[in-house]
């Protein structure tokens, strides 16, 4: 009985511990202003000092992207878009690219670690409603329903981050359908990092709707349609014959 007590309180003090981590996360990020710092208008005022640290040391720089947005992805702060951005200004189309995919997965998947294990009665009361919505899709196909969430942000990125863990979604799958699903998103704005230079030259701004050009989105609908194809058919195979 005082076992299953000490690790009851165990339990609890693991959750408590990681929590914590998240919140002092959070309110550090904030309260040292890195929302206003981690923005275009600050990398257009600072570009030539960044991108020349940047060639100067190269591996430290992507490696240090790399794990800064894993960071991000990991504790769900409001950068994403001017860090992927920010990857293609600095890397290159094809670095940048793969730095983020890499980035973000490994941050989604610390996130979809902790929900599967110490956090996830905490979060699942916070996201229930929406959690009942997807449920059955990653009960149906996992993989591929998880491509489609990936593909295409029918919900917020956090909630997708974690809602898998509650539907008992295979590390393995969560992992590759993270990777292969948000390379075409990745792929688009690191794309528009990539010409921020000259963006800034002109004195605009970068078009973060470019995605939703239709020579752009319909693609990435198309993909999902793809990806929804094996869970529709499953679907219509077990559907009773009609009277």
């Amino acid at each position: 009985m005082a076992a299953t007590g000490r690790r009851s309180l165990g339990g609890a003090a693991k959750r408590l511990s990681i929590l914590a981590v998240l919140a002092v996360g959070l309110a550090a990020f904030f309260a040292a202003g890195l929302h206003e710092q981690l923005s275009f208008e600050a990398l257009r005022d600072n570009r030539e000092m960044l991108a020349s640290w940047v060639e100067a040391n190269l591996l430290l720089a992507l490696l240090a992207y790399l794990a800064g947005y894993a960071v991000v992805i990991a504790f769900s702060l409001p950068v994403g878009a001017v860090a992927t951005i920010s990857g293609g200004f600095f890397f290159g189309l094809w670095f940048g690219t793969a730095a983020t995919v890499v980035g973000a997965t490994l941050g989604a998947t610390a996130l979809f670690v902790a929900a599967q294990t110490v956090l996830g009665d905490r979060l699942r009361a916070r996201v229930g409603a929406a959690l009942e919505r997807m449920d059955s899709g990653f009960r149906e196909n996992a993989f591929n329903y998880l491509l489609v969430l990936r593909l295409v942000p029918l919900f917020p990125f956090f909630l997708v981050n974690i809602a898998p863990a509650f539907a008992n979604v295979r590390l393995a799958t969560y992992i590759s359908a993270t990777f292969i699903g948000i390379i075409p998103g990745t792929f688009v704005y690191t794309s528009v990092g990539n010409g921020l230079g000259a963006v800034f030259d002109s004195g605009g701004e970068p078009d973060l709707g470019l995605i939703l050009e239709p020579e752009i989105l319909l693609p990435i609908l198309g993909l999902s349609v793809l990806a929804l194809v094996p869970v529709i058919y499953r679907r219509f195979r077990r559907a009773p014959p009609p009277a």
